[in-house]
């Protein structure tokens, strides 16, 4: 058997990364146990490390944004024999080994050795296994405790409730050059915008069998050519990083640099997003660098100290979802989350990064009680490493790829998010609108017949609507836990509820800002979702959600087709109120603007189930108007009612302009206009 070789020679040069794998098999001869008197054999870095001393001290710093490069396992070529090197930081820690299939789960054969410079990185090349062969470090804390933990730079693990990662590479030959090299104009803030948010677990399953979740395949197979049908622009993924537990939905990961196992490999996910790519569509990644839970493979206490959350409980725990707080003032921490950030930009093509739960990370008082937080060095709230962090990550992620977007869910009005560092902003491209998104569902919950009275409600959001980039948000957080579903909400019979709901997206579509639709949504699915059970697709057979589908169809095919829907989306000169005064009838009408003059929009909306006949409207210039599209047609499930003929407008002064047009408004509808 070949044993492990020690060296004391520093080398800088990284051994060669290969693709072959080797049969796994054992490589050295067993050593006893270890026991709290071991102590860690301390080296040079070894002339198999994949660290430089500039390595250490971007480290260190908080600075280095491709650890992924350097920590976790990796398939190499060390004088002449493939094997895998490992590499791990554990500070606390004064043993570590390698325990996996390959030596029987053996804590005593494969000791890692600690680095001379004190950074707390653990590393070993163990000959003669790759690709595919499960592990874990076996860590002795420095006063003794024992653990078992999965690699937080593994690429795969095994399916759960197996906690074990695997070794795995990233390599991927892809085809999405054509993408790739025109996604900066796809992503632009002057680009159309609509996102399809998915839940990969519970967006469609195995007919033949509903408890077996699709594979990425699979799921390529049947997502891609829907959404391209449907004319969303981007897929935006819930986690798809490697998560243990089903009812999280994702938001509880311990493993950072891994998509899930749940739905096949690495690769199978690249393929996933170059099929996308392929089609014209963007891929957004929900991600969490806000919180990670306290399972006993993962981060937590993961060294047997607190080497990833932060010690103190007022700023490490979340009492909300009973998780663990990454230190943000710890310079590894901080440069895990950056090259987290740009791994995913990096390895798989993703077009940007939606950033889960800012608001708990911005606020040291985030959902705590007077007694439970601390304030910062100023005495204020604010989370002073937490910003920081978010300016670096975005720092970094428009500088290697400044053809995405990162998007923060962010619910309160901290200023400047998605505005630019060098301003005072935390460097965000776009924000969901939270406040549009809750004033708006509250507004269309209520009977039409009360909705005058809470006009001003509907109409606040262009109050603030340009002082951020913002994203309107029709999530999965409200059709979950007794919300009920987008048509539920709806007030009024069957076809009130669906009329309700196509007037609904119409404003959505029609409003600045871009645009996130949660799955199910779309066909107006009438049951909340469920995590661990597919959309209801048969609905689509009746009448009333075939006709939801092909509103949203239709509006996206309108959102894209009209610059001024999107050219000046984020900005208050690409919209202009006509009137918000008519709360009698309860009908508002605007503009939207673009870059040119004759792209401008007419859009009425009608909040009651009463159509009104000849009703004037004032107008921006003299012409014929033309209806372009129309939330009442009988092809979504309408009564019909519209204007088929162009509008002559007259010389009439009306809502303060010269001219004006009649027109007939049909009930709990939108209507959108056109100058010839």
């Amino acid at each position: 058997m070949a044993k492990r070789k020690t060296t004391t020679s520093p080398s800088t040069n990284p051994p060669a990364e290969t693709e072959q794998s080797a049969q796994p098999m054992l490589t050295q001869q067993p050593m006893t146990e270890p026991t709290p008197d071991n102590a860690p054999v301390q080296t040079d870095s070894g002339p198999y490390s994949r660290f430089t001393e500039f390595d250490i001290y971007l480290f260190r710093s908080g600075k280095h944004q491709k650890l992924y490069e350097k920590f976790g396992s990796h398939v190499v070529e060390y004088n002449g024999v493939v094997g895998t090197y490992f590499a791990v930081w554990a500070p606390s820690a004064r043993y570590v080994a390698v325990i996996g299939n390959f030596n029987g789960w053996n804590k005593g054969s494969h000791p890692l050795n600690v680095r001379w410079d004190s950074s707390g990185i653990w590393e070993v090349f163990i000959p003669h296994i790759g690709r595919g062969e499960t592990y874990k470090y076996f860590i002795v804390h420095e006063g003794g405790r024992q653990l078992e933990k999965g690699d937080p730079y593994a690429h795969w693990w095994e399916l759960p409730p197996k906690t074990a990662s695997v070794i795995w590479d990233t390599y991927y030959e892809w085809q999405d050059q054509q993408w790739m090299t025109d996604r900066k104009a796809k992503n632009s803030l002057n680009a159309p915008f609509s996102v399809y948010e998915v839940h990969l677990s519970s967006w469609r399953r195995d007919p033949s069998n509903p408890d077996r979740e699709l594979s990425y395949g699979e799921i390529a197979d049947a997502l891609v050519p829907y959404v391209q049908d449907m004319g969303f622009t981007h897929v935006e993924f819930m986690p798809v990083m490697q998560y243990p537990y089903e009812p999280s939905w994702g938001y509880q990961i311990t493993g950072y640099y891994a998509p899930s196992s749940r739905f096949g490999t690495p690769q199978d996910f690249m393929r996933l997003i170059e099929r996308l790519h392929q089609a014209g569509i963007g891929v957004l990644l929900d991600w969490v660098p806000s919180h990670f839970p306290g399972d006993a493979h993962g981060l937590y206490e993961f060294d047997g100290s607190h080497l990833y959350e932060h010690p103190d409980p007022r700023k490490g725990y979340h009492p909300d979802w009973k998780s663990y707080i990454f230190n943000y003032s710890r310079p590894e921490v901080r440069s895990f989350l950056i090259s987290n950030a740009l791994f995913w930009l990096d390895r798989f093509h993703a077009d940007g990064l939606r950033v889960d739960a800012v608001a708990s990370m911005l606020y040291l008082d985030y959902s705590r009680n007077a007694g439970e937080w601390e304030p910062n060095m100023f005495g204020g709230r604010e989370n002073l490493e937490a910003i920081s962090l978010f300016k670096e990550i975005n720092e970094a992620v428009y500088l290697h790829y400044p053809d995405v977007q990162t998007v923060a869910e962010e619910s309160t009005a901290f200023p400047g998010v998605s505005r630019p560092v060098y301003t005072g902003g935390l460097g965000f491209g776009m924000k969901w609108m939270m406040g549009w998104m809750n004033d708006t569902l509250r507004y269309f919950e209520r009977d039409p017949s009360y909705r005058k009275y809470h006009q001003d409600n509907f109409t606040f959001s262009t109050v603030y609507a340009f002082t951020e980039n913002f994203m309107l948000p029709l999530s999965h957080d409200e059709v979950v836990y007794g919300k009920q579903s987008l048509v539920g909400k709806m007030p009024g019979d069957e076809w009130q509820r669906f009329a309700n709901l196509r007037l609904l997206f119409s404003y959505m579509f029609t409003h600045s800002g871009s645009k996130l639709v949660f799955m199910g949504g779309e066909f107006g699915q009438t049951s909340e979702w469920k995590y661990d059970t597919s959309l209801d697709w048969h609905l689509l057979q009746f009448p009333p959600h075939k006709g939801a589908a092909a509103c949203v169809r239709a509006l996206n095919n309108l959102y894209r087709s009209e610059p001024a829907l999107y050219e000046r989306s984020f900005t208050a000169d690409g919209f202009e109120w006509i009137d918000t005064s008519d709360r009698e009838n309860s009908v508002l009408t605007y503009l939207r603007k673009g870059n040119q003059p004759e792209d401008t929009l007419l859009i009425v909306l009608n909040m009651t189930p009463i159509p009104r006949s000849g009703y004037r409207i004032g107008v921006p210039a003299a012409g014929n108007y033309r209806e372009i599209f129309n939330s009442d047609s009988s092809e979504f499930y309408g009564s019909g009612i519209g204007n088929p003929h162009p509008m002559h407008s007259e010389d009439s002064a009306w809502h303060g302009r010269s001219q004006s047009i009649r027109l007939n408004i049909p009930p709990l509808a939108a209507i959108v206009l056109k100058m010839e």
